[in-house]
């Protein structure tokens, strides 16, 4: 095919060790445009939404979208897509790197995993060569061991997809890595490839992606490569600072949480821990994706003391999570643990914000240092790298915090504890601070999530045009906007960062000349809105729970800086927001709904 796709779908049936090559459903295609969306849609057109999520009747599906692979900028994206074992809803994990466009290189636009394997395999992909081949060797070795090994067995030019223990082990939040530091990281991707018997994916691929008009295409993309180029944020901020970069921003405005949420401000240790301090003082390069424009990645190193190590990261999430969630400044300890993340393939949103939970309910005497088997107080970094180590490892209490926080807190007979939505770690921003950030968590797809309509972008940085993070008018109907845009986005298979300096025409031109479409901006948005709602479709289907916050955001107010005295004001946006969606006022979505998107 000449359009932004390759045109073949690889089935795999573990339980049989058939491999079947079949071609893209282009309708499907066309109206989910591909990676996020198409992924969820064959997906939800072959599996019940009931099925529990280790079942071998929950499919595993890596799909690329039409940019993927291409010219267009930060085009290195794909989507894991499956059943998440941590919220039981439909979950599509973002990854980057470069084993995406491999895969599409190799003449895939995806793969579907069905069923379970007797024993561990991984997949080998060599071009026209698809092989499953024994992974007995491999299981349990880390995403570095295993990474290596399978270079050595398949060729170094193989880019690989894989798990480690973590994934192997059921840890309800483990990723799946690709190119050693990138990862599909959220909602437990990994432990359903785990619960398959499928140890990693390593893919080589020759070929090339071509899209219907080449010329009109370069130009779309290199004018938007220069506008970001141009971007105070995608063309300076992120590459020299990274995220990292929001930690003094989101503090400045009392949204960086500490202490489990107990807090919105940092007081003047937010700086130990900032975009500043690592370059300051550890980073050795920083380091872009396939495609990359911005070059937001940290290439870093901790020369000395406790937490002496090197690795890639922290990321501004991870950042918060080991840093001001657990109300450690240690910039050292940060780093380690973010570092143990990558190694073991676990979430570090997840990972830290469980540490922050386990912290306080040790600080109220609901679990005991016996229990641990040290004491976990908020502000002790050694503690926090060693709880995370554990749960890495499946050592100890880190058995249990891999349950999550929210499984973990109910154990002990408080999940209010748990600073969740739809049982999933809410990200490093405060929802009453941020109001918008507060109706996303409460929203999204997928639990707690920022990158499902990143209200971030007007709220505190002022993109594309200011709102007052502490008001709740407007929000919703921005929310739906951003949402709508971000699933479109994804579903393309580039970077969400490029929509800090790019948006709607800039997306929609790169798209329609890749695919050959002559479809209206507001066509094309409209794929997005029909990606959320079929997302939500599956959700309700599934049982997930409602639309809500943890209790702290709703009642206690924050006790110091800018947004002292605020709570979120959910259930004002709430209503609003159902009314723009154009679903029933109990957050349903009606038939009438799905009919008017062609669904």
């Amino acid at each position: 095919m000449k359009n932004g796709y390759i045109g073949t779908i690889l089935r795999v049936n573990l339980s049989t060790g058939s491999i079947a090559k079949e071609p893209l459903n282009e309708k499907n295609a066309n109206d989910y445009v591909g990676a996020r969306g198409l992924g969820t849609k064959y997906f939800c057109d072959e599996v019940d939404p009931r099925i529990d999520a280790f079942s071998p009747e929950n499919k595993l599906i890596f799909m690329t979208g039409p940019l993927t692979g291409t010219l267009a900028t930060s085009s290195g994206r794909y989507n894991v897509v499956c059943k998440s074992p941590l919220t039981g809803t439909i979950e599509a994990s973002n990854s980057g790197g470069h084993w995406g466009p491999e895969l599409k290189f190799a003449g895939y636009d995806g793969i579907i995993f069905e069923g379970k394997s007797e024993k561990p395999v991984y997949l080998y992909i060599n071009d026209g060569v698809v092989e499953l081949r024994d992974a007995s060797d491999l299981w349990g070795m880390d995403v570095f061991e295993a990474t290596h090994a399978l270079e050595e067995k398949c060729g170094n030019q193989f880019h690989i997809a894989t798990i480690s223990k973590a994934g192997e082990e059921g840890v309800l939040f483990a990723g799946v890595m690709n190119d050693l530091h990138r990862a599909a990281g959220r909602g437990g991707v990994g432990a359903v490839m785990g619960s398959k018997n499928l140890k990693a994916v390593a893919v080589k691929g020759t070929g090339s992606v071509f899209v219907a008009r080449p010329q009109k295409f370069f130009d779309v993309c290199t004018a938007a490569r220069k506008q970001l180029a141009a971007h105070p944020v995608t063309g300076a901020g992120l590459g020299q600072l990274g995220t990292m970069i929001l930690v003094n921003i989101v503090n400045g405005v009392g949204g960086f949480p500490i202490n489990n949420l107990k807090d919105g401000s940092f007081d003047t240790y937010a700086d130990d821990i900032s975009g500043e301090t690592l370059v300051a003082k550890h980073l050795i390069r920083n380091k872009g994706c396939y495609g990359c424009s911005i070059g937001c990645g940290r290439r870093v190193e901790i020369a000395d003391g406790e937490f002496k190590s090197k690795g890639e990261g922290p990321e501004y999430e991870a950042g918060w999570s080991f840093g001001g969630d657990c109300g450690v400044h240690d910039l050292g300890a940060v780093c380690k643990a973010n570092f143990l993340c990558n190694q073991y393939g676990i979430d570090p949103i997840t990972m830290g914000a469980t540490v922050a939970c386990a912290m306080e309910l040790f600080e109220k005497g609901y679990i005991t240092e016996e229990e641990v088997g040290f004491p976990l107080r908020f502000g002790d970094a050694t503690a926090m790298v060693k709880a995370t180590e554990m749960t890495c490892k499946g050592e100890g209490f880190g058995k249990i915090m891999g349950l999550g926080s929210y499984r973990m807190a109910e154990k002990y007979g408080h999940p209010e504890l748990s600073m969740s939505v739809k049982k999933q770690e809410m990200p490093a921003y405060d929802g009453r601070a941020i109001q918008g950030i507060g109706l996303e968590y409460a929203t999204s797809n997928r639990g707690g999530c920022h990158v499902r309509g990143y209200m971030i972008s007007p709220e505190v940085l002022g993109i594309p045009s200011a709102m007052d993070p502490l008001v709740t008018e407007g929000k919703a109907a921005t929310l739906k906007v951003f949402q709508d845009l971000t699933a479109l986005c994804d579903s393309t298979g580039i970077c969400l960062f490029t929509t800090f300096g790019q948006g709607l025409p800039e997306i929609a031109a790169m798209y329609r000349e890749a695919v050959g479409s002559d479809e209206s901006d507001e066509d094309i948005l409209l794929k997005g809105e029909r990606i959320w709602n079929l997302e939500k479709k599956f959700n309700q289907v599934a049982g997930v729970e409602k639309d809500t916050l943890p209790p702290r955001l709703l009642r206690e107010t924050l006790p110091e800086g800018p947004a002292k005295g605020k709570v979120s004001e959910l259930e004002t946006m709430l209503k609003e927001y159902y009314e723009v969606r154009g679903w029933n006022a109990d957050g349903t979505v009606p038939e009438t709904k799905y009919q008017e998107l062609g669904m």
